[in-house]
Parts: structure tokens; C-alpha cells; sequence
């Protein structure tokens, strides 16, 4: 029987929502399975932080400032990953932002913010990101890997986050039918639904009344760890995924039970 492997060596990733939260972690462990990481996001000196420990790690890693609103700012990264890296064959499209509260009191231009990111700002990185790996030949080698990053709200109904649900749900849809677009040119889409996670940006929140009523609506009655996504990111990055297209894993430890 043959072996598999979740070895990076040889492949360039590039990571949106780098700075903080899933997608730091994303960027570590790729860069410790042997990619070379191309980090995306806004704030640049987080980013400089975290190619700094990659760089200490042994690993190699390329900050870039990016708004992924804007498609010549998306354009720029890749550009910016090709002059050091070479193509880019890997894209982890993490990227996003939720402004909680009713419906009833959101403002529009809220509403229009999460669009923004979470919707416009995915397909801009994972378009961009398909258009280089055709480039680069991935039709042939079959290379080309995709991973969208969605959310348990995307298909379980939580309450004061109505637009951010919709575009996970949108984004989960839009990879299955990228998939379907982007099979014949040897590049994978995939999405990940993860659960509620603990990271330092909703950390507060379990102290509150409605976290704790969160939890304990929770099969288990806990949140994740933020390792609890990394085999997955590592199997669908790597060449162990190639027959593995279309798909949307939820991971959430059963808080969808």
C-alpha cells in the first residue's frame, strides 16, 4: 500500500487573515510542515511579529499588507509571492469579519463591511490565486489547492450574527461550485466549517451570560483549541487531498449535535 504524506516541502502558501486568530495558526503550521507562507492581512506589524517566530522556527515566510476588498491590493501579494517564492500553489482563504447584534439595529454599512470581506474579499483570493495556478501549469500536475474557511453558522442557525451566516453559507456554496469550474484544471477547492474556537479574539465572551449558555448548549460542553483544524489544513493542502474536491468539512467537536 502506498504512503501519504501531509509533507509542504516544495509547495508556496498564501494565507489571508494572517495576522491573528485561525489564520496565524494556519500560517505556522504550514510553515512547519515545509511550505513557504506568504502571510496576508491588514496589520502590518502583527504580520512582521509572526514572520519573525516562522523565521526562528526554521521556516520561511513572506509578510504582505493586504485589503482583500481590493483586487489590486490581492494582485500585489501574489505578485510579491511569485518575485520570492515562486507560484502560488496553496491558498488558505481566511479572511473575514462579523459585526454581532440584531438585525433590527445594523447599520447598512455594516451589513455592506461583511459583504465586503467575507464574500467579495474569498472569491477575489481564491480567483486570483486559480488564474496563477493555471498559469503555472497546475491543469498537468494537479497541484493546485484551495481551502475556503467558512463557519458552523454557514448551515446552524445562531442568533445576532444574521449576515455574517449568509456569507459563510455563500462562501461554503461558492467553493462547491468553484470546485465544479476549476476540476479540469488540476486545482482542488474545499471548505472548512469550523466551531466555535478558542482564540484571543472571542476569549471574553465565555465569561459572559450568553457564552456560558453557549456551552452549555454544546454536546460537550467546551470550545476548541485552535489545533483542532490543523490536520485537516494539512491533509487538504497537501498531495494526500488529490482526489478530494468539493468537499465541506465541519469540525466543531459536536456543537452542532
Amino acid at each position: 500500500m502506498d504512503g501519504f504524506s501531509f509533507d509542504l516541502t516544495g509547495r508556496v502558501a498564501l494565507v489571508t487573515g494572517a495576522s491573528s486568530g485561525l489564520g496565524r495558526r494556519f500560517a505556522g503550521i504550514l510553515a512547519a510542515s515545509g511550505a513557504k507562507v506568504v502571510i496576508a492581512a491588514r496589520r502590518a506589524a502583527l504580520l512582521d511579529e509572526l514572520a519573525s517566530e516562522i523565521a526562528t522556527m526554521g521556516g520561511e515566510a513572506l509578510a504582505v499588507t493586504v485589503d482583500v476588498t481590493d483586487e489590486a491590493s490581492i494582485i500585489a501579494a501574489y505578485d510579491a509571492a511569485a518575485e520570492r517564492f515562486g507560484p502560488v500553489d496553496t491558498v488558505i482563504a481566511n479572511a473575514g469579519l462579523n459585526v454581532a447584534g440584531s438585525a433590527l439595529g445594523l447599520p447598512a454599512t455594516s451589513f455592506d463591511q461583511m459583504i465586503a470581506v467575507n464574500l467579495r474579499g474569498v472569491f477575489l483570493t481564491v480567483r486570483e490565486g486559480a488564474r496563477r495556478m493555471v498559469a503555472a501549469g497546475s491543469s498537468d500536475d494537479g497541484r493546485g489547492r484551495i481551502v475556503i474557511i467558512s463557519s458552523i453558522t454557514a448551515h446552524h442557525p445562531s442568533a445576532g450574527i444574521a449576515p455574517y451566516s449568509a456569507t459563510k453559507a455563500a462562501v461554503a456554496q461558492m467553493g462547491r461550485s468553484l470546485a465544479k469550474d476549476w476540476a479540469g484544471k488540476g486545482i482542488n477547492v474545499n471548505v472548512l466549517c469550523p466551531g466555535y474556537i478558542a482564540t484571543d479574539i472571542n476569549d471574553a465572551i465565555w465569561e459572559t451570560l450568553a457564552g456560558r449558555t453557549l456551552l452549555d448548549g454544546f454536546a460537550r460542553g467546551r470550545v476548541m483549541d485552535e489545533s483542532a483544524l490543523d490536520a485537516m489544513t494539512l491533509y487538504l493542502a497537501s498531495n494526500a487531498s488529490a482526489q478530494t474536491t468539493g468537499s465541506v468539512f465541519t469540525i466543531d467537536d459536536g456543537q452542532t449535535l
